[in-house]
């Protein structure tokens, strides 16, 4: 991902058809893009999880150096949830602002549904991290196995998340 520098201009430049769109049009094809689609992985800190029948897509935009991430996660009634807890790839790094603590973390959200629930959390990726973590409001732990309920695999068990980060 190059991201354009704007040109400096010069007084009385004969300004091209071909710069015009570099600079200009260009620019602007960024803001209006759509959506480009990629297949997160799912992890977590113990024994690993596998998604089997279940789903699991993302997508992602980026402007300049900004790049909103979101993702749905469905379980299926094959899908088994190993231990720890879980985190979902990025598609890009997150960059490390040189002036911030060793902490800061990029924030978004995430929600999450049992059969008959709904739950929400921050979805969080920490400076130079791939990962992102969601985060129960209800109490400080990471979603797990068992947070912020019991997942089981079942189609009505699923979750969303979605960040917006600086990238390297």
């Amino acid at each position: 991902m190059a991201l354009a520098v704007p040109r400096t201009w010069v007084v009385g430049e004969v300004v091209a058809a071909a710069t015009l769109n570099a600079e200009i049009r260009d620019q602007f094809l960024d803001l209006i893009a759509g959506w480009t689609s990629y297949t997160p992985a799912w992890t977590s800190t113990g024994t690993a999880p596998a998604l089997g029948n279940g789903s699991l897509f993302g997508r992602y935009k980026v402007i300049g150096k900004k790049c909103t991430a979101a993702w749905e996660h469905v379980m299926g009634t094959t899908t088994t949830f190993g231990t720890g807890t879980w985190a979902w790839s990025l598609p890009f790094t997150a960059a490390s602002p040189s002036s911030s603590s060793a902490n800061f973390a990029f924030i978004g959200q995430g929600r999450g549904h049992s059969a008959t629930t709904w739950y929400t959390g921050a979805a969080s990726v920490l400076k130079g991290g791939s990962v992102a973590r969601i985060f129960s409001h209800n109490t400080p732990t990471e979603w797990s196995p068992t947070q912020p309920h019991t997942w089981v695999g079942a189609a009505t068990n699923y979750l969303h998340g979605e960040v917006t980060y600086e990238t390297v």
